[in-house]
C-alpha cells in the first residue's frame, strides 16, 4: 500500500480491526520513510453474479450501481456513505446465501428495499418509487402506509 503523503511503498500495520460482520478490515498504516499515518479499508470483492434484467438481457453484478441507487435515494438523508456501502455488502450477503450464480433484477430491489426499511423511510420511500415505478400519488399511498400503525391507516 504506498503512502498517500510521500507515496513510498514502504509503509508498516500497526493495528487491524473487523468491522461491518467480518465483510471489511480497516488497518492502521504508517510510511517508513515520512511517518505518515493513514487508515486503509479492505472490503471483499463485488459479487461473482449475473444479473437478469428486465428486458432479459445479462449483466454481471455491480456493487457501483446498488451503491449509486441507494446513495440517490439517502441524498440528503442523515446517512453516511460508510453506512451505504454497509447496506450494499449486507444486501450482497443476503444475495449470495440465498440465491445461485443468477439473480434478477426485481429479487436485488425487493432485497434492498427490506435493508433500507430499517435504516430510512424517507430513503425507503424514494428507492421504492424508482424501483416499483410509481405512475400515480397511490402507489406512494401504499407504501407509506406500510409505515403507519393500523389506526392511522383507517382514516
Amino acid at each position: 500500500m504506498k503512502c498517500g503523503q510521500c507515496f513510498s511503498d514502504e509503509t508498516r500495520i500497526l493495528d487491524s480491526r473487523v468491522s461491518n460482520e467480518g465483510m471489511q478490515v480497516r488497518r492502521r498504516r504508517e510510511c517508513a520513510v515520512c511517518s505518515y499515518r493513514f487508515t486503509t479499508t479492505e472490503t471483499r470483492e463485488a459479487l461473482d453474479i449475473m444479473v437478469l434484467k428486465k428486458s432479459a438481457a445479462k449483466e454481471r453484478y455491480s456493487r457501483n450501481k446498488l451503491f449509486e441507487g441507494l446513495n440517490f435515494a439517502l441524498q440528503k438523508r442523515p446517512v453516511t456513505k460508510e453506512r451505504i456501502l454497509d447496506l450494499c455488502l449486507n444486501i450482497e450477503a443476503e444475495l449470495i446465501t440465498k440465491h445461485s450464480k443468477e439473480v434478477d433484477t426485481k429479487t436485488i430491489g425487493s432485497t434492498a428495499l427490506r435493508h433500507l426499511k430499517d435504516v430510512d423511510e424517507v430513503g425507503y420511500i424514494r428507492f421504492a418509487s424508482v424501483y416499483r415505478d410509481f405512475k400515480t400519488i397511490k402507489g406512494f399511498r401504499r407504501e407509506i402506509e406500510k409505515f403507519l400503525p393500523e389506526e392511522e391507516k383507517r382514516r
